[in-house]
């Protein structure tokens, strides 16, 4: 089997970006399949939109037609993220919910990174 990629177009200048919210995005499927396994539909909604939202955004970002509109995007990924994490710590505080050890510790490294890519983006603008 060979290398994923998360992007088929060259010019994408932040493939570890790209590449820690595509995986983020597929561990949010498979932990939104148990949450709806266990009929937590309402949360599980709510995950797969933000969860997988912040990969989308991030993948628009590379393709921005600004400076300016590159920090927004990433921005509107940041806040995507954080309410990912809002939504997962809540399922990892309830009882009968799956707990999302790993995708907690996937979005806050996504959030960090995301964090360091606006701040220096700042900077260079």
């Amino acid at each position: 089997m060979g290398q994923l990629k998360f992007s088929s177009n060259p010019s994408h200048s932040d493939q570890a970006l790209l590449r820690l919210t595509f995986l983020l995005a597929k561990s949010m499927v498979e932990h939104c399949n148990l949450l709806d396994a266990k009929q937590k539909w309402a949360i599980s909604r709510q995950l797969i939109r933000s969860g997988t939202s912040v990969g989308a955004n991030s993948r628009e970002a590379q393709n921005a037609e600004s400076k300016k509109d590159f920090i927004h995007k990433l921005k509107i990924a940041l806040k995507e993220a954080e309410e990912t994490e809002y939504w997962l710590m809540l399922c990892n505080s309830l009882d009968d919910y799956p707990k999302p050890q790993e995708l907690l510790t996937q979005i806050n490294e996504v959030i960090r990174l995301l964090t360091k890519i606006i701040g220096s983006a700042r900077i260079k603008a």
